[in-house]
C-alpha cells in the first residue's frame, strides 16, 4: 500500500539498530559513485533532455531532426546532447557531414523505460 505523498511517517522510537546500519553500510556504493550517480538523475530533471531520450529511443536521430521534432532551434538541442553526452546517455557517430545520435547503450533504454513505467502506475 503506498503512502499518501503530503503524508510524512516518521520513527517515534530513538533505538538505532546497529546490525542493520552495519549491513546496509558496507553495501553502499562509494561517496563518489553516488555523487556521479546523482549527476545522472539530474541529467533527467530538464524536460527537454527527456524528451531527446525518448525520441532517440525510437530511432537514432540527427540535430535538425530532432530540432524540428521538438520544435527548438538546432543550439537549443545541441546544448542539450553536451550534456547528455557527458554524463553517458547518449553518443554518436558521423555519417558523411551527417551527424546521428542514438542512445549510449541499453541500460539508458532500460532507466528510461522503469521511469516512465514508474510515472505511469497509477
Amino acid at each position: 500500500m503506498r503512502n499518501n505523498a503530503a503524508e510524512i511517517v516518521g520513527c517515534d522510537c530513538n533505538v538505532i539498530h546497529e546490525e542493520v546500519v552495519a549491513e546496509v553500510r558496507e553495501k553502499m556504493p562509494d561517496d563518489e559513485i553516488l555523487m556521479n550517480l546523482a549527476d545522472l538523475f539530474k541529467v533527467f530533471g530538464d524536460s527537454t533532455r527527456v524528451r531527446i531520450l525518448c525520441a532517440l529511443q525510437h530511432s537514432d536521430m540527427c540535430v535538425c531532426d530532432i530540432a524540428a521534432l521538438l520544435g527548438m532551434t538546432k543550439s537549443a538541442i545541441s546544448h542539450q546532447l553536451r550534456s547528455l553526452r557527458q554524463t553517458r546517455l547518449v553518443k554518436y557517430r558521423r555519417d558523411g557531414k551527417v551527424v546521428y545520435y542514438s542512445l549510449d547503450d541499453e541500460h539508458v533504454g532500460n532507466i528510461f523505460a522503469q521511469g516512465l513505467l514508474h510515472v505511469c502506475e497509477r
